[in-house]
C-alpha cells in the first residue's frame, strides 16, 4: 500500500493531536511536526450506536446504487418541457430552500436576469414587485430532480440538459454553462447576459439538442473516467471533458441544417469555453447521487449545496430534511482587481460533483487545478488522501493515475465525518457579493461542521425511534 511505503521510508516525525503547546514544544526542540486538528466528538454514545449491522448495511444499498450509475447525456429540452413540477412562475435556485429577503447579491441578481430573460420583467424594481406580491414561486432546484451552478437560476424557457442513468432510470437536469466571467449564474444581468441566453434558447439548445439524439446519448461514465485520467477533476477543471464532449458532438453539429453562420458560432462558442462540460457533469453526479437517497438508516450524504447564505446537507435516511449552517466564504485566487472583500459566501449546487467523489475528493489527480483555485499539486493530493477518510467507498469507475490507479474518494459519511472532525474538501467558483457584477475568482471551501453534528444527532433520534429490524429497502 502507498500508505505503508511512505511510513517505512518517509523521515519520522511526531503526531500532535492537542494544545498548539505540545506541538510548539517539538517544534523548538527541532522535531518534524504533523498536527492534526482533531476533538472528541460530542453525543460519542449516540455516535457509537450508529456503528451497527443495520446501518452497514443499508449504506451498502445506497453505495452499490451510487457505484452503479451509468449516466447517459440523452437530450437537451426547455425545462418546462422536462424538469419535475416546473412551470412558467417558477425559479429554481441553488442550495436549500431561502426565501427573497434572505438570499444574497448573487443569487438575486441571477433571478432578476432569469425573469427578465423569460419577459416576466423589464428592470430590477420590476422584478423585485413581481417577487414582494407573490406571483414568483421559489424552489430549490434539488427539489425537481435538478442542479444549479452558483446561483442556479432555472426557468421554464432555459435548455437544459437531460441525463439518463440506465441503470436505475432516473433522469436529472441542469442548464447549459455560459463560460466564466459575467454570467447569469454568478449573479449578472447586463443586456449582453441576456442576449447570450436568449441565444441559448432560440439556436444553441435546439441544437445541441438535435446533436445529442442523432449520436443516440453521450456516455458520460466513461467520459468522466478518461477525463480524470487526462487530468480533469470535474468542476473547476474541465479541459478534458470539455474537449472529449465537443468531440463527440462537432460532427453532428456540423451536420445540422442549420445556418453555416450559426453552427461556426456554436462550435466556437463551445470550443472558447473552458467549463462546457461543468454543468454536463452537475447532472451526471446528480443522477448518480438521487437512487441513493431515501434509502432507510442510511447516513451516506446526498446531496451538498449553498444558496449563498447557507450550506445545506441531505441525508439518504433522512427524506427531505436539510440540514443547514452559514456558509463560508472561499479562500483562493482573484482576478485582477478583486480582493477577498469582494467574495460572497459560498453558494452553488456544484459541490454534487464532491458528494459523488469528483472536484475537491479528486484533486490529486488534477494538481493543475491549483493555478485556478490556489494550493500546490502537493496540496491536490493531500486533499484527496484525506477524503478516503470520511468516504465508504473507492469509484470503481473514476481511477487517479497519480495514485496507482486507486478509485477516488466517494461516498461521504456523517459518521465519519462528526467521528474524525475531516470536513469535505470542495473547490468552487467565488461570485462577487453584488449583484450584476459576476464571478471574480475561484478557491477552496468546506462546510460548517454543525450541518453533519445535526444529521447525526436526527440519525441518532430517528434510529431510536424506529427501533431495530425495519432494515434497508
Amino acid at each position: 500500500m502507498p500508505a505503508e511505503r511512505d511510513l517505512l521510508h518517509a523521515p519520522p516525525e511526531a503526531v500532535v493531536v492537542g494544545p498548539e503547546l505540545f506541538a510548539s514544544a517539538l517544534v523548538a526542540q527541532g522535531v518534524p511536526v504533523r498536527r492534526i486538528d482533531w476533538r472528541p466528538p460530542e453525543g460519542a454514545e449516540g455516535l457509537a450506536s450508529l456503528w451497527c449491522d443495520e446501518v452497514d448495511a443499508a449504506n451498502r444499498v445506497a453505495l452499490d446504487r451510487v457505484l452503479a450509475a451509468h449516466q447517459i447525456l440523452v437530450d437537451v429540452r426547455p425545462a418546462i418541457e422536462v424538469v419535475p413540477g416546473m412551470t412558467r412562475d417558477t425559479v429554481l435556485h441553488a442550495g436549500p430552500p431561502i426565501g427573497w429577503e434572505r438570499m444574497s447579491g448573487p443569487m438575486r441578481g441571477g433571478i432578476v436576469g432569469a425573469l427578465i430573460y423569460e419577459g416576466l420583467a423589464t428592470a430590477w424594481e420590476d422584478a423585485e414587485r413581481l417577487i414582494t406580491r407573490g406571483a414568483v414561486r421559489f424552489d430549490s432546484c434539488h427539489h425537481h430532480a435538478a442542479v444549479g451552478p452558483m446561483a442556479g437560476a432555472t426557468t421554464a424557457s432555459m435548455p437544459v440538459l437531460v441525463v439518463e442513468n440506465r441503470h436505475a432510470g432516473n433522469r436529472a437536469y441542469s442548464t447549459l454553462n455560459e463560460g466564466l466571467g459575467k454570467v447569469l449564474r454568478y449573479g449578472a444581468y447586463a443586456p449582453d447576459v441576456i442576449d447570450r441566453l436568449r441565444w441559448f434558447r432560440d439556436v444553441v439548445g435546439p441544437a445541441l439538442g438535435e446533436a445529442v439524439r442523432r449520436t443516440g446519448g453521450v456516455d458520460l461514465r466513461a467520459l468522466i473516467a478518461q477525463a480524470v485520467q487526462m487530468g480533469d477533476e470535474c468542476h473547476n477543471r474541465n479541459r478534458a471533458a470539455s474537449a472529449l464532449l465537443i468531440k463527440a458532438l462537432a460532427p453532428e453539429i456540423a451536420g445540422l441544417d442549420l445556418a453555416a453562420a450559426e453552427r461556426s458560432r456554436i462550435l466556437a462558442f463551445a470550443a472558447s469555453n473552458e467549463h462546457l462540460f461543468l454543468n454536463v457533469g452537475m447532472a451526471a453526479c446528480k443522477a448518480a447521487m438521487d437512487p441513493a437517497h431515501g434509502v432507510p438508516h442510511s447516513t451516506l450524504v446526498t446531496v451538498m449545496a449553498r444558496n449563498g447564505t447557507e450550506f445545506g446537507i441531505r441525508v439518504s435516511g433522512l427524506g427531505e430534511q436539510w440540514f443547514t449552517g452559514p456558509a463560508g466564504t472561499p479562500q483562493g485566487l482573484y482576478f485582477p482587481g478583486f480582493g477577498p472583500g469582494d467574495a460572497n459566501p459560498d453558494i452553488g449546487d456544484s459541490a454534487i460533483t464532491e458528494t459523488a467523489g469528483l472536484g475537491g475528493f479528486a484533486m490529486g489527480g488534477a494538481p493543475a487545478v491549483v493555478q485556478f483555485v490556489g494550493g500546490t499539486p502537493a496540496d491536490a493530493l493531500a486533499y484527496t488522501r484525506l477524503m478516503y477518510e470520511i468516504t465508504l467507498a473507492e469509484s470503481t469507475a473514476y481511477r487517479l493515475p497519480t495514485l496507482d490507479f486507486r478509485g477516488t474518494p466517494t461516498g461521504i459519511d456523517v459518521r465519519l465525518v462528526v467521528q474524525t472532525g475531516i470536513l469535505p474538501q470542495i473547490d468552487t467558483g467565488m461570485a462577487h457579493r453584488e449583484a450584476g457584477i459576476g464571478q471574480v475568482g475561484a478557491g477552496l471551501v468546506k462546510p460548517p461542521r454543525v450541518c453533519f453534528d445535526r444529521a447525526l444527532e436526527a440519525l441518532v433520534r430517528a434510529r431510536a425511534g424506529a427501533g431495530a429490524g425495519s432494515g434497508p429497502r
